[in-house]
């Protein structure tokens, strides 16, 4: 099977879980600001949590892809993202990029490459989004750690005329040493953050 034919498979995966097995998961509620919810789950044979997004915040989807698609601005919101660009365009729906996340000394950096497809429905109704990391796609950097694996999805939709909602989960590996204690006691900031400063984003 080709490495094109495996991450295409990935995707389908992630969009399936989007609509149905993330649904299924037991979730807790650890941050409730504003508008924005972060909820967490365990990961079936990992350590680390699974965190999910639920917000609604101004907007469109035009917007939303255009912030999306300025990869290398993703620094600008992304949480702790040094540098980000794309690596690849298959299409206008989908692209793989490289990025890159800051951690303080004396941990190293992670990078990641991603592989990221866009499902709009034609009617506008909804927006799917799928992401998932394929750590082999180019050799590891030296002094960064390459995150093993990752996967987010987005679910959005337009409850009124120049709202979002979106309900956004994320799970990952972050590769190294890092104690799994470590990384959820942090896990709900980042994406708490992104989307605050997303929100910022669309407003511009």
């Amino acid at each position: 099977m080709t490495h094109r034919r495996i991450y295409r498979l990935l995707l389908f995966f992630c969009f399936f879980l989007a609509g149905t097995a993330y649904g299924q998961k037991e979730w807790s509620l650890v941050k409730n600001i504003d508008w924005i919810r972060v909820f967490e789950s365990d990961m079936d044979q990992s350590v680390y949590k699974r965190i999910k997004v639920e917000c609604t915040i101004n907007g469109t989807f035009d917007k939303l892809l255009q912030v999306l698609n300025n990869v290398e601005n993703h620094k600008t919101w992304i949480y702790n993202t040094k540098r980000s660009y794309i690596l690849k365009r298959v299409s206008a729906t989908e692209y793989f990029y490289y990025t890159e996340t800051f951690l303080p000394w004396p941990l190293q950096n992670r990078d990641a490459i991603v592989h990221i497809r866009f499902i709009r429905d034609s009617q506008d109704r909804f927006l799917k989004i799928a992401a998932v990391g394929v750590p082999d796609y180019l050799p590891a950097v030296n002094g960064k750690v390459r995150v093993p694996r990752s996967a987010n999805s987005w679910l959005v939709t337009a409850p009124e005329p120049g709202k979002l909602h979106i309900e956004y989960v994320f799970e990952a590996d972050p590769g190294g040493s890092l104690p799994g204690w470590l990384v959820n006691a942090l896990v709900d900031k980042g994406p708490f953050e992104s989307f605050r400063k997303l929100s910022e984003q669309l407003n511009k």
